[in-house]
Parts: structure tokens; sequence; C-alpha cells
């Protein structure tokens, strides 16, 4: 196991991709039909952010820390930082944010293959009801998965990255899984390294025929120079796709965006961008 999120616990990238998993989450919870979510690679579940590894890296002071006590925050930034909030002083990861959001009748896997994380996650996920735990690895569990029973549902694909190839490898696990349940909404978190392979992985959607492709990029201007222990050059922006973003999502992350630009910028050059790749704004 390569990486470790326990460095990166609640830096700028977390931020962007739990605003807009709540917002999804939000979403589903205005109809009382239950709805499943999907988390192909969950990881510990809780992060202890003020722990020594955290330390190392400030990452989270310059995420999250900028934000919890701020009187200001535009549209579904505050419930996210109140979300936040329950589980200090540690950072909630994505499967703890959305089993905070379910409800009785929703139901959540969260799927780890590495051993210690998967131990860690269960006993993050055993105070929440209606959430199962699941150890293997997630592209290949996700198959078995699709479509829910509940056909409504969340599908985040989250991974590491650890492999030269996991840009299109996730990107075609999405493709399959959008082919077994086209009316699911697929959360698609990438780091930004290389404009290459993030339009390769947008291209590969296009090519397998979905329908509606939302891309979302945040870049905070981080100075690349810095030497970080052998950790290689730290990351300055990260990005999703949304696939069949619900209504409304496009007008909660306009309100936000700018706003997170400018909070958590590292540089004098912070930028944000949102545009449809295919469908329709809704």
């Amino acid at each position: 196991m390569n990486y470790q999120h326990i460095y990166h616990a609640g830096n700028f990238a977390d931020v962007l991709k739990h605003t807009a998993l709540l917002i999804v989450l939000l979403h589903l919870r205005k109809k009382e039909r239950p709805f499943a979510v999907i988390d192909t690679h969950a990881g510990r579940g809780l992060y202890e952010i003020a722990g020594r590894e955290a330390a190392r890296t400030k990452e989270a002071e310059r995420g999250i820390a900028r934000l919890v006590d701020r009187t200001d925050l535009p549209g579904a930034l505050s419930i996210y930082r109140d979300t936040v909030r329950a589980f200090a002083p540690d950072y909630p990861g994505s499967p703890l944010i959305a089993a905070k959001l379910l409800r009785r009748q929703d139901r959540l896997v969260a799927i780890e293959k590495h051993p210690e994380e998967f131990e860690a996650l269960q006993a993050a996920l055993k105070i929440f009801a209606r959430t199962r735990g699941l150890q293997g690895d997630g592209y290949h569990e996700l198959k078995s998965l699709l479509p829910p029973p509940e056909r409504r549902g969340l599908v985040l694909i989250d991974p590491p990255y650890e492999s030269d190839d996991e840009f299109i490898v996730a990107a075609r696990s999405l493709a399959d899984a959008y082919r077994r349940f086209a009316t699911g909404i697929y959360l698609f978190w990438y780091p930004l390294k290389t404009r290459q392979l993030a339009d390769a992985a947008a291209g590969e959607l296009m090519n397998a025929g979905v329908k509606d492709i939302l891309r979302i990029e945040l870049d905070v201007d981080v100075d690349p120079s810095p030497a970080r222990e052998g950790r290689g050059a730290p990351l300055s922006a990260t990005g999703l796709l949304v696939v069949n973003a619900p209504y409304g999502f496009e007008d909660e992350m306009n309100a936000v965006l700018p706003f997170l630009a400018k909070a958590l910028a590292q540089g004098p050059n912070p930028r944000f961008r949102l545009e449809r790749l295919a469908g329709e704004a809704g």
C-alpha cells in the first residue's frame, strides 16, 4: 500500500469532493424513496487530522481548518462544515459523511481492499445502522452491486491512483457501472496532475455513451518547489467528473466554487472550472 490518505485527509481536494458528495446526498433525501450509496475505495473512514501523520504535511490546516470557524460559508458549505464538526477532532472520510446522512430506509456499502484500513473502517461504521463494510477490490465488487434494488443511488469512485493505469481503469469501471445502472449518480474523483489523463478519462466515458457529464476542477495554486520528505510534489489541483448530476447541483457548485478558490488558495492565482461535457444543464 503506497498511498495513505491519513497524510492528506481534510485537504482542499477532500473539501471539494465531500462538498459535492453532500450536495448529492441532500438531493437524494428530498424524496421518500430509499437510495443506496456505494463507495468503491472507502479508506479507513475516520482520520486523526491532529495526529503525527497529518502534522507532517499540514494539508488539513490548509483545507478544512480554514472553514470550520467561518460564519460566512455560502450554500451547502455550512452543512458540510457542521457535518465535519460532528466528528471533531477527527475528520470523516466519504463513507462516514454518507453514513451520517442516511435515513432509516437508505443504506451504504463501503468497499476497502487493504486489511488494516478495512479493520479501521469496520470500527468507524459500527455506530451507524444500514451500513456495510465489504473487503475487496472496489472495481470488482461494484459489478455485483449494480443495479441496486432501490434503483436510486450514488456511486463514488475515489481510487488512490497508486498505479500509472488507474485513471483509465477507474474510467472504464465507471463506464461499465453506467451500463448496469444508467440512472445512478456517479462521482469520479481525480488528482489533476496532467491534463492528458483527466481528458482521457472523460473521453472514455463519452465514448461509452454516457449522456450526462459535468466536470468540476479546483486549483489552489500550490508552490510545487518545496520538498516534502520524499513524498513528491504537492497536489495543486483536483477534479470531479459527475455523471447524472441532480437538478440544482450545478447552481450549488457555482455558489461554492468561487468561495473555495479564494478561501483555500495557497498561491496568488487560484482557479476553478465547471463545464458540461455532455447533456444539458439541470
